[in-house]
């Protein structure tokens, strides 16, 4: 499947040094998988994930998921190590932590011909966000929002008002350079109410999935980062309302009482879209 068509409503971390999850990973509906060495793995630990890892994905039985490898930072002893064995990988995608620059993506360019995503979890990247997205070769976005919750020293609320400012940041960098983006981990993953408000709002805002720290979280998040029922009905009226009305020499559509024009059609387009990649990925 084409990356640009793939879905990411459930993006779910797996440590690259769990043999145990790695291969738990395979039977799981996410779209995306982030396969850790950073913060999952311990130090003494790294050299040996990576072989680990690049042995899981040898294998394969991953299915159509996109699957993204999370490095060290290039400024950390094992950063280029990583980017170097994650460019011999069978993987689609390679993701820096904590970039708060281009020249940091640059630098990782230099050691693979992956797609590169970043992690947008500080002050800097936050007020950097515009540059970092018209990299030319980013392809997409995860908010480190316990990173940046950290570096600001906010408090947790469920509206999670002091990180609106970052996340709509990231989110107009995103969508202004055709990345994908990402929210960021709901931390209490035993707390549905509480992960399906936060997905919610992150796919009112936006976002084209969530990041997830446990495989209970995957059923909630594909749901909600979906397209309901409703809204393909609705998508497929609009169309055949517009293509009625331009067959009949006009420039709009009704349907439902309300005004369709070539915008509208275009937002039901991308929900079929949508629908039909999720069908193709059999979740």
């Amino acid at each position: 499947m084409d990356l640009a068509l793939r879905p990411y409503r459930s993006v779910l971390y797996i440590p690259g040094s769990k043999e145990r999850a790695l291969d738990k990973a395979r039977n799981l509906t996410v779209d995306a998988i982030i396969f850790d060495l950073e913060d999952a793995v311990a130090p003494a630990e790294k050299p040996a994930a990576r072989e680990t890892l690049a042995a899981a994905l040898g294998v394969g039985g991953y299915g159509n998921r996109t699957r993204i490898v999370r490095i060290n930072g290039l400024d950390t002893e094992w950063g280029e190590a990583d980017a170097r064995a994650a460019d011999a990988m069978d993987c689609d995608a390679v993701l820096l932590p904590k970039v708060e620059t281009p020249a940091q993506l640059d630098a990782l360019a230099a050691l693979t011909g992956k797609p590169l995503w970043a992690m947008m979890e500080t002050p800097r990247g936050m007020l950097n966000a515009q540059a970092i997205g018209a990299h030319p070769r980013l392809a997409g976005m995860v908010m480190g929002t316990n990173d940046l919750a950290k570096e600001l020293n906010s408090r947790f609320r469920a509206d999670r008002l002091p990180m609106l400012t970052s996340l709509q940041l990231c989110l107009l960098a995103a969508k202004a350079s055709g990345c994908v983006i990402v929210d960021g981990v709901y931390n209490a993953f035993k707390d549905d109410e509480g992960l399906r408000a936060e997905c919610d709002q992150g796919r009112d805002m936006g976002f084209d999935g969530k990041t997830l720290i446990h495989p209970a979280q995957v059923e909630i998040a594909n749901a909600a980062f979906a397209p309901t029922e409703g809204e393909i009905d609705l998508a497929r009226r609009q169309i055949h309302a517009f293509e009625e009305a331009e067959a009949a020499g006009q420039g709009v559509a009704v349907v439902d009482g309300k005004i369709v024009e070539n915008l509208h059609v275009f937002t039901a387009k991308s929900v079929l879209a949508k629908a039909e990649a999720i069908a193709a990925m059999g979740a």
